[in-house]
């Protein structure tokens, strides 16, 4: 039996630089930078004042008060982006066999903001345990994908796949899988993340992991820059409709892309560092190319993990090189966590938005904030640094990575019918 193809047909994002999709792709269009200082708790003794906040949100937009009370907000975020996801497929309700729909969600965390409350509850009490009963259903990270099953129907396969930054990418892999494999017709996937917290900001701190430039926020994060001194943090969700071809072509769903094949791998190395040497990225974009049968010159665009650490931009670029040879410099290279900052569980949906969305207007995002060159970088390298470029896209890749040495990439492909 041979594989079936599988195509995104809606798209939904709730992010530091838009809450919806045509907010966040002008904001990616025109190098918009989503960081600024932290607005949800006093920084004052922390290291690090700011963030990539969503902006401009009230959860009573779109929940009563007593729906979000029960919903923390990487929760919240996930549905809201689903909801838009669903809706620009047009997928309705009413005809498609919910049997044969599933939810399979990224979350690196969870609802930290929800434990970090209860925490504090309780240590500033009397020591009786006085905890919320919606504690554990707001703070699980499977909860995300279950409360969007719930809310349409849908009885397919239903789970999050927690591998930190690489967590939503990974949801992606296993919604083609489960497509491809005829499992299912429709899954909704994609990520969520609300770790802009006091536990999360002084964890990552702790870890020396984000970047301290307090004094000019809205450059922090800064990709392949010589001067880049760690990561941004961010929040939101991003969420794609994956469905079969055949499926979306007989209901006459309008398709965005197709999604060609998955790459997973693992660094092996360390729990927070990249190997040096970028084994294990070399290899995860490899496995993807072979998955998708594509070769190594086909491919016109990447949008990189690129966090704006010193260590991992340098061995994400070493990586490529090896992957991509002499056709290295002919790609379109890009972080656009420049303007989002790192969604942590939430950024390889958000990033393979932007990818898609780049091939859809032909025009590549740019990578914000570069002002000094990095002698450790090949300069021959078209890294797409500080304006967006036009360019015709037929094949374009995604990276992410997470602690713990999980790798995965996904490739997309210009529908060719």
């Amino acid at each position: 039996m041979g594989l079936k193809r599988v195509v995104v047909t809606g798209l939904g994002a709730l992010t530091p630089i838009g809450n919806n999709i045509e907010e966040y792709w002008n904001g990616l269009a025109n190098g918009k930078s989503g960081c600024a200082p932290i607005t949800y708790f006093d920084t004052e003794k922390f290291k690090t004042n700011f963030a990539c906040e969503v902006k401009d949100y009230n959860p009573t937009d779109f929940f009563d008060r007593k729906e979000a009370r029960k919903l923390d907000k990487f929760a919240q975020y996930a549905i809201i982006s689903s909801e838009e996801a669903i809706k620009d497929a047009a997928l309705d309700l009413e005809k498609v066999d919910k049997f044969r729909v599933g939810v399979i969600w990224g979350a690196g965390i969870g609802g930290l903001e929800t434990f970090q409350e209860e925490v504090i509850g309780y240590a500033n009490g009397d020591g009786t345990p006085r905890f919320n009963p919606f504690f554990i259903p707001k703070m699980i990270a499977d909860i995300a994908p279950g409360h969007i099953s719930i809310r349409n129907g849908f009885m397919g396969p239903n789970y999050t796949t927690v591998s930190a930054c690489a967590s939503s990418a990974n949801a992606m892999i296993d919604a083609l899988n489960y497509i491809r494999l005829g499992h299912c017709d429709v899954i909704v996937t994609g990520g969520s993340e609300a770790a802009v917290t006091i536990a999360g900001m002084g964890g990552f701190n702790a870890m020396h992991a984000l970047s301290t430039r307090n004094e000019s926020p809205e450059t922090a994060s800064r990709p392949f820059d010589a001067t880049r001194d760690g990561f941004v943090l961010g929040e939101g969700a991003g969420a794609l409709i994956l469905e079969e071809y055949e499926h979306a072509k007989a209901r006459g769903a309008k398709i965005y892309a197709e999604v060609v094949g998955g790459g997973m791998s693992s660094d092996a190395y360390h729990m927070t560092a990249p190997h040096p040497d970028g084994i294990g990225v070399e290899r995860v974009m490899l496995n993807c190319l072979k998955d998708a049968g594509v070769s190594p010159e086909q491919v016109d665009a990447i949008n990189t993990h690129g966090t704006s650490t010193p260590l991992g931009d340098v061995a994400e670029l070493k990586a490529i090189s090896k992957v991509f040879g002499d056709h290295t410099s002919k790609i379109n290279i890009n972080s656009t966590k420049s303007m989002t900052g790192h969604l942590l569980g939430a950024a390889g949906a958000i990033e393979a938005i932007a990818s898609i969305l780049a091939m859809k207007h032909s025009l590549v995002p740019p990578t914000i904030n570069h002002t000094t060159v990095d002698e450790n970088i090949d300069p021959s390298l078209n890294l797409t640094l500080n304006k967006a470029q036009k360019r015709e896209i037929k094949y374009a890749m995604s990276n992410t990575f997470g602690f713990g040495g999980h790798n995965a990439c996904v490739l997309f492909k210009k529908l060719d019918e």
